[in-house]
């Protein structure tokens, strides 16, 4: 034909047409017919061979530049929190273009590593996409100690539930050296044994250096340890707040009781009596919270990080903050003595500990004193010190006079109230243990606690009144199947929770109270905790059924919690405070950031646990061969999980190892009962155990059971049972067994 087009309006054409660049496209587009698509095909192949366009799937584009359509990798989340994605193949020496992912209603849920077919347009600032599906997961990590052998080695999993061990190929060791801790990350389908093939991607160093417990967790459970320098950048800027337009609260004594080894004070409380005459025998307390929303402001790269982490996470040896140390142990944290941005709530109580009014305010305050709980505890039980005894009559009397009263409203709300002590690792210097002990808990965690409840809900209520949106603390009441396996183990030991009733927390201590001193208390405790939902975030109210309240609302450690952060938000927008309330984003995105921050706190919680695992092993594991005392905490059907009294270590005792009998599980009451020798293992029951393995790097423990309620386990002859079968449990066989017991 004699108008045949040149490369460059072919280029041209393809430029200005990516969602229609195929052959026959370009064909329609320039009127080419008959044999002269035998050219046009020429041509683009000549084009494409020069390195001017490239061939996708029945479409051309120009060179070093994206399709409309393309399969992407999913990169880590950048400092502001955005998604970016690279193309999965690139054939140019140019560096890989980036695609934005911005965040859209529908959208399939995609993180790191994740393969998606994406529809990819270009604006003024480059690529962004849209996920039409996601084609692949990301690679399967693992972390493990490296072994290494003849060719290459093995990755041995250091989690407890791992089952199987990963290949690595000579090529792919990262000059990991043998006992090493190192991260891997899945490179195949696995090898002729089934097992998948890895690289190693991190050397992590030592497993058995004392620091390396935590650091385990840490990259286990994917937590950021390390602040961008953007971040950093923005912490060092900040500078001290002055009054400006906030309240003067410096005269006011609010005081910090925080633990001993407190990284940050977040809170502050002081009380005094009501001078109110309408309000005889009241009390006015006040709460004020550390202002991490004048430094964290919307859409900063220190809020995008922020909320990245979620909250901080605590181990034995360090934290991994929310926030830089610029800012959480120095410009947020109320420390004595200087002065410090807050927000502060005046609460007005009755005699009887009964809220009835309380106000917001954003202040400035100096507190006068940074205590320990064992020091104000203390100095109320008349052991003053040189630093106490100026705030014994002055604050912390007027304290706990206002705490007294508190009891009082407590009591009749009725929360749960389980009996649940919390264990405490000690190290010494150089990272080891040195002891486990079980955390003091005195009236003034007590006091605390009582007065941040308090100021929880006085959030929630502001934000409903002046209709903003807020994330609720939410904690919904048993399922039916949950409340269903807690009647049959309180049927088992002859009590009863009714049924047909709405159930209330009164109701459950009830039955903590009826049980207390007998032999079953244990195990109804546990089973109590274990028949509770487990508390989240939302945008929406469901109410807190363990507090017993109809709203509740984190407002009380911004410093350590991003929900606390977006409720100061909202409380800053709904008093018209300044422009770094609630902004229009997240505001959208409260529903996300409810379940994103869900999941970190349940991440955190994972991982220090798994961490208290560990340390408690090392702890142990010279006393392999020991006798301890303990009690059963769980039952399953592949064996018994036993808390030690001692140190509150959790360890197992597999099922095979419970004698030659068949043991039948019954999971609705939670127990094992022998088909020969009749004896009936549940929750609760003491035990004395011999710890047979203990092993650092994973947290595991072996136990063999020595004797259950000082009763010897039987040892039973092997041979035919009588009978020929299985011996059925029943409810009744249970109830008969337990109370056959010496």
């Amino acid at each position: 034909m004699k108008d045949f087009p040149t490369q460059e309006q072919i280029l041209d054409f393809i430029r200005a047409h990516p969602n229609a660049s195929g052959k026959r496209e370009i064909g329609r587009a320039f009127g080419i017919k008959g044999n002269a698509r035998i050219e046009l095909k020429r041509v683009l192949r000549e084009m494409t061979e020069a390195g001017l366009i490239e061939k996708g799937r029945k479409k051309f584009h120009k060179a070093g530049e994206l399709p409309p359509v393309a399969v992407l990798r999913v990169m880590a989340p950048d400092s502001d929190g955005d998604l970016w994605a690279e193309p999965l193949q690139w054939d140019s020496e140019d560096a890989k273009p980036r695609v934005s992912i911005p965040p859209g209603r529908g959208d399939k849920a995609v993180g790191e590593g994740d393969q998606v077919l994406v529809k990819i347009d270009r604006g003024d600032h480059g690529y962004f996409g849209k996920v039409i599906r996601k084609v692949g997961s990301g690679p399967q990590k693992v972390l493990g100690i490296f072994r290494q052998q003849e060719y290459g080695g093995r990755i041995v999993p250091v989690s407890k539930k791992a089952d199987r061990e990963w290949v690595v190929q000579p090529g792919d060791r990262n000059g990991a050296r043998d006992g090493e801790l190192v991260e891997g990350e899945q490179i195949g389908r696995g090898d002729r044994m089934g097992l998948p093939k890895a690289r190693v991607s991190a050397r992590l160093g030592d497993p058995a250096a004392p620091k390396s417990v935590s650091l385990i967790a840490i990259h286990e459970h994917g937590i950021p340890d390390a602040f961008p320098d953007e971040v950093v950048k923005q912490a060092i800027k900040a500078k001290p707040v002055s009054l400006g337009q906030r309240e003067d609260l410096r005269h006011l004594p609010l005081i910090t009781i925080d633990p001993s080894d407190a990284r940050d004070h977040d809170d502050a409380v002081a009380a005094e009596a009501d001078s109110d005459p309408q309000n005889p025998g009241g009390h006015v307390v006040w709460v004020a919270i550390a202002d991490v929303a004048h430094y964290v402001t919307p859409g900063s790269p220190l809020d995008a990080e922020a909320r990245k982490r979620g909250n901080s996470t605590y181990f034995p040896d360090r934290v991994v903050p929310m926030l830089p140390e610029e800012l959480s142990g120095d410009l947020c944290s109320l420390h004595e003595g200087v002065d410090r941005p807050c927000i502060a709530l005046r609460m007005q109580l009755d005699a009887q500990g009964r809220k009835i009014g309380h106000r917001f305010t954003r202040a400035l305050m100096r507190s006068p004193a940074s205590l320990s709980y064992e020091e104000a505890q203390a100095a109320i039980d008349g052991q003053v010190t040189e630093r106490t005894e100026p705030l014994l009559d002055w604050v912390l009397r007027p304290l706990w006079a206002a705490y007294e009263a508190t009891k009082l409203a407590r009591e009749h709300r009725a929360p749960l109230d389980l009996d649940l002590p919390e264990r405490k690792v000690i190290l010494n210097d150089a990272g080891e243990v040195t002891s486990v002990a079980f955390r003091d808990r005195f009236d003034a965690h007590k006091l605390i606690e009582e007065f941040m409840i308090l100021s929880n809900v006085c959030a929630a209520e502001t934000l409903e009144r002046k209709q903003r949106p807020l994330l609720y603390r939410v904690h919904e009441e048993p399922s039916p199947a949950k409340l269903d396996q807690l009647r049959e183990v309180v049927d088992s030991v002859g009590m009863v929770l009714a049924k047909g009733q709405v159930l209330r927390t009164a109701h459950l201590n009830a039955l903590l109270n009826d049980s207390a001193g007998q032999e079953h208390a244990e195990m109804i405790n546990v089973s109590v905790l274990r028949s509770m939902m487990q508390a989240y975030y939302a945008a929406e109210n469901f109410g807190h059924f363990g507090l017993s309240l109809a709203r509740y609302a984190h407002f009380t450690s911004p410093i350590r919690r991003y929900a606390d952060l977006i409720v100061h938000r909202a409380l800053i927008s709904a008093h018209k405070w300044g422009d770094d309330g609630l902004g229009p984003l997240d505001e959208e995105r409260l529903e996300e950031t409810a379940e994103h921050i869900s999941q970190t706190e349940r991440r955190s919680m994972l991982a220090e646990r798994d961490t208290t695992d560990r340390y408690l092993a090392a702890y142990l594991a010279e006393r392999v061969g020991n006798e301890f005392e303990g009690r059963v905490a769980g039952v399953a059907r592949f064996g018994l999980f036993v808390k030690l009294d001692e140190t509150g270590a959790d360890g197992l005792i597999p099922i095979s190892r419970l004698g030659h009998e068949y043991w039948s599980h019954d999971p609705d009451t939670q127990t094992l009962m022998g088909d020969r020798s009749g004896r009936v293992i549940g929750l609760g029951m003491p035990v004395t155990v011999r710890l047979e393995e203990a092993v650092p790097v994973t947290g595991g423990l072996l136990f063999e059971l020595l004797s259950v309620e000082d009763r010897a386990m039987p040892r039973v002859k092997s041979g035919p049972r009588k009978g020929g079968g299985k011996r059925k449990l029943t409810k009744s066989k249970i109830r008969r067994n337990r109370s056959r017991r010496a």
